[in-house]
């Protein structure tokens, strides 16, 4: 018995129809067990590659490949920071709002707070220009985050309930 619910499996076999390939559905299939796990551990990987008719291996591959995966060691807090340091968010003072995120949370980009709340990280774009400087909470583009709003955002996001 693997670390997959049986929610997960079946939602990861509901993408199969809609793919080419079994292979195909390995960064989907990353992504939901790292939404719902907060990290992909190694006995998760062994799953999906089980489900998927691939070696552990291959899956792992796919893994390593994109910087947004976390392994066991190194898990997701309950919500994950993205502050934008694109050109448009740079030109409108992102950095500075990655750097007060990061003073305020004491942490660097990559980590997460002690109390395991919040993941900051930096993305060079996120799609959210006309709003710059703008940062990424989970999935969603939030605009014009000043850096006189940033405590305001930081009281939010560490009140939230996943």
């Amino acid at each position: 018995m693997g670390v997959l619910t049986e929610d997960l499996r079946q939602q990861i076999l509901a993408f199969m129809p809609r793919y080419p390939s079994k292979q195909a559905v390995t960064l989907p299939a990353l992504h939901l067990v790292q939404d719902s796990l907060r990290c992909v551990p190694l006995e998760a990987i062994r799953d999906i590659a089980d489900l998927l008719d691939l070696s552990p291996a291959e899956v792992r591959d796919t893994m390593s490949f994109y910087g947004f995966f976390r392994d066991k060691e190194k898990p997701l807090g309950t919500t994950r920071l993205w502050v934008c340091r694109g050109l448009a968010c740079a030109l409108r003072e992102g950095e500075e709002v990655l750097a007060d995120v990061c003073t305020k949370l004491n942490v660097h980009p990559g980590e997460t707070t002690t109390d395991g709340k919040i993941t900051v990280e930096f993305a060079e774009c996120i799609g959210v220009c006309e709003g710059a400087p703008a940062v990424l909470i989970d999935d969603a583009g939030r605009p014009n985050v000043t850096p006189d709003k940033v405590d305001a955002l930081l009281h939010e996001l560490a009140s939230r309930e996943r």
